[in-house]
């Protein structure tokens, strides 16, 4: 009896290679989509657990206590969190918006080759990368000359322009047909009419991509509202958070008779860490999907053009 050998044709063996690739391939990304949702999910889930179970049993994958404590103490008073939020998502909005016209215009500016002096601009926007007068200038700037302490707008200004994401959009800029610029300036087109109706519309990705940067630089401000401001009604949701959660801790700690607007609550801390991360993070998170394909795109382009 004999045996004969089948031989595969290429194609099929081309295909089962492929599909053996594919599955493997799908399984490891799978996994490690896995390890990346874990750790934010664990965050939810703790969120939702009583402060009780997180110190006996530690964070679990399901809550064996569910309890909304954390999450009541956040929302202690709602008019304040909303007012917050609404200070955050105005200074998101608004913020970024400038940055990213300012951003442009300088990176525009800087790459044209009939800028006679933009060899001397962006060696003097590049050195600020590198050297800072520091915190104590900086503040006496802002309080004694600029006068924005207290003020809506020290939360803005102050992020306004990046000296990386200018150099970002410099490079990206240079990918934009030069043809295109010419071409308009032959039809009569100026400066402005050529920038914002054909070299911006161009420049999606690269405007996607650092406005996602900017954006989320502008939600998770909260150190110059410490430094800044006093007034309550300014305070964005961040640093509104950060006091809340150190209010906690001290009321959690002291000795003292309590006499605080919170004093009649259990006082968590470990959960109400997790929900403000929740509560903090879950608006900005939502964003991404719609600037994935432009972050992608802008960030590789972006780097890459020298």
């Amino acid at each position: 009896m004999t045996v004969q050998r089948v031989k595969l044709r290429p194609g099929i063996r081309k295909t089962r290679d492929r599909k053996t690739f594919e599955v493997l391939s799908y399984t490891f990304i799978v996994l490690i989509t896995i390890l990346c949702l874990l750790p934010f999910w664990l965050v939810v889930i703790g969120s939702f657990t009583s402060e009780a179970e997180i110190y006996q049993r530690g964070y679990s994958l399901w809550p064996q206590e569910f309890s909304l404590e954390a999450y009541n103490t956040a929302f202690k008073y709602p008019d304040k969190v909303l007012r917050a939020y609404g200070i955050t998502v105005s200074i998101t909005v608004l913020g970024t918006f400038l940055s990213l016209l300012f951003t442009s215009m300088c990176g525009y500016a800087l790459q044209r080759e009939d800028f006679r002096s933009r060899g001397f601009f962006t060696m003097f926007v590049f050195f600020t990368m590198l050297f800072g007068g520091g915190l104590v200038p900086w503040y006496l700037l802002i309080t004694n000359y600029l006068k924005l302490k207290d003020t809506y707008w020290i939360m803005i200004l102050t992020q306004l322009v990046n000296v990386y994401f200018v150099i970002l959009m410099k490079n990206f800029m240079r990918t934009v047909p030069k043809a295109l610029v010419e071409a308009a300036k032959i039809d009569g087109a100026g400066e402005f009419y050529t920038f914002f109706r054909i070299v911006l519309p161009l420049a999606k990705p690269a405007l996607a991509s650092i406005g996602m940067f900017t954006a989320l630089n502008y939600w998770n401000e909260w150190r110059t509202g410490m430094l800044f401001l006093q007034d309550d009604t300014l305070f964005p949701l961040q640093y509104y958070l950060y006091r809340l959660l150190n209010s906690v801790e001290f009321l959690k700690s002291s000795t003292v008779p309590m006499t605080s607007e919170i004093s009649s609550l259990s006082f968590p801390s470990e959960s109400l860490k997790l929900a403000m991360t929740v509560i903090a993070t879950g608006p900005i998170i939502l964003l991404y999907p719609f600037l994935q394909k432009y972050f992608v795109k802008g960030i590789t382009i972006g780097a890459v053009k020298g």
